[in-house]
């Protein structure tokens, strides 16, 4: 394999990358018009793509390009060291909140929702992280 590459659909290309580097510390790399952002940070660079509301997401879609609530079993995980801190920016910034924080054996978990519906997870492992619930 060569890398992994995260793309996210966004309605508002300049309100995406004011959330995602305010929210999670994230920087711009390079832009590519009106049309992408590189951001990075993370271990895998995160492409910001705008795509109109209503627009077709691939020929023959079943259905138009939706920015309403969503969650796909395909997400975002973003392990962060203070999971309150990075909460609040998220939240200040347009994330909606899913729930409370929830207690796990390896650590804690708040799901919220991006500006644009699509949901993410905030991580904060404990000191075993998954080795606490690993079985092999």
């Amino acid at each position: 394999m060569a890398g992994l590459l995260v793309n996210i659909d966004v309605d508002d290309l300049q309100r995406g990358v004011a959330f995602y580097t305010e929210a999670l510390g994230l920087h711009v790399g390079r832009r590519f018009g009106a049309v992408a952002v590189e951001l990075l940070g993370s271990p895998a660079p995160i492409y910001l793509l705008a795509k109109a509301p209503g627009s077709e997401p691939f020929t023959g879609a079943p259905a138009p390009r939706d920015y309403g609530p969503h969650w796909t079993p395909v997400h975002l995980d973003f392990a962060v060291n203070d999971l309150e801190a990075a909460l609040h920016r998220a939240e200040a910034v347009g994330a909606t909140r899913e729930g409370g924080i929830a207690e796990r054996a390896w650590g804690r978990l708040a799901l919220l929702r991006d500006p644009f519906g699509h949901g993410l997870c905030l991580l904060q492992f404990s000191a075993q992280g998954y080795d606490a619930v690993a079985t092999t």
